[in-house]
């Protein structure tokens, strides 16, 4: 039997995705002792507090932890659960987890599970420096401001790394409970709870649902001047040299900067801005697949397709036909 301790975090979280996992878990140690006759179930699965008091979420729901992390010397899974609103508060009312999920690595090489948002807490004990992590999109600025030395892949919904485990954001994290359950009780267990459940097999990567904003959260007024004349002429081709004329930045220092500030190259960063804009028209018109690509910059419908690719992680055509509500029922 394995155990596995679901953190149930203090402050603000959202309860169902506590919830749909320990539910999904629970779905699995129930067919897989049917189906292979056990006289118990292969996991015991406590939900773990600080202390035993009830935690309330969105002063609606409580969620009452089974043990407390005192109670527990030795784990062979923890999953962080996400942590939600002021990302820098929660990890703070939330540090007496820290020590406690850093002992169970190193002294029983347990291994740990973030879900969303969760990886903020599971980077801050250090155990992720020099590993592969994912956490939701919308958080991906932040995250690789406060842990340079973390490898974040953007792109991923799961991510793997020597037993630390990571997922994207939101309700991916039922695919990464699919995902746990398969490494765990194996295929057949995760594909059954999968149809049970109604929750899509096999999806690992986030790009598709990521919505670029631009990464504005920084202080250097012309390099989001240079962003600001990206996103109002996206549909021009483009020249690094000359915008960097327009913010008064030789090319060198232009570069330097602008990757410090936005994490993108300029190229990066007005080839997003150029996809999110064909996304849009994707989503919400009827427009020739040519037509969105002429109107956005590109003239050469390959680079569009494999650019767009790049960051969507699907084709135009696949892209319009799963978010173009209004096409998907023609």
């Amino acid at each position: 039997m394995k155990h596995i301790s679901i953190i149930i975090p203090e402050g603000n979280s959202i309860a169902d995705v506590i919830i749909g996992p320990f539910n999904l878990l629970s779905m699995a140690n129930s067919y897989y002792k049917k189906m292979n006759s056990l006289s118990d179930f292969p996991f015991k699965i406590d939900l773990v507090g600080i202390t035993k008091e009830p935690i309330i979420y969105q002063n609606l729901f409580s969620i009452q932890p089974t043990v407390s992390i005192n109670e527990i010397t030795k784990t062979d899974l923890i999953i962080v659960s996400p942590l939600s609103g002021d990302l820098e508060e929660a990890v703070n009312k939330n540090i007496k987890f820290v020590n406690w999920i850093r002992k169970q690595r190193i002294e029983n090489d347990t291994e740990i599970a973030s879900l969303c948002k969760g990886a903020f807490l599971l980077a801050e004990t250090g155990l992720l420096n020099g590993k592969s992590c994912a956490t939701h999109w919308t958080s991906h600025e932040q995250f690789k401001q406060k842990y340079p030395d973390v490898n974040l892949i953007p792109e991923k919904i799961i991510c793997e790394d020597n037993g630390i485990y990571s997922s994207g954001g939101a309700y991916s994290i039922l695919n990464f409970t699919l995902y746990l359950i398969e490494r765990y009780l194996g295929r057949e267990t995760a594909i059954y709870c999968s149809k049970v459940s109604e929750i899509e097999f096999d999806r690992v990567s986030q790009s598709e649902f990521i919505i670029f904003s631009g990464q504005k959260d920084h202080s250097d007024e012309q390099i989001k001047k240079a962003q600001n004349y990206i996103e109002s002429n996206y549909e021009n081709k483009l020249n690094i040299d000359q915008i960097a004329g327009i913010v008064h930045l030789n090319q060198r220092s232009f570069l330097r900067r602008f990757k410090k500030a936005t994490s993108n190259t300029p190229l990066e960063y007005i080839q997003r801005v150029k996809i999110e804009a064909a996304k849009k028209k994707l989503e919400s018109t009827a427009d020739a697949i040519h037509e969105i690509m002429y109107s956005i910059g590109y003239n050469d419908e390959k680079a569009f397709r494999t650019i767009f690719r790049k960051y969507s992680g699907l084709s135009p055509k696949e892209y319009r036909k799963k978010y173009n509500r209004e096409m998907a029922f023609a």
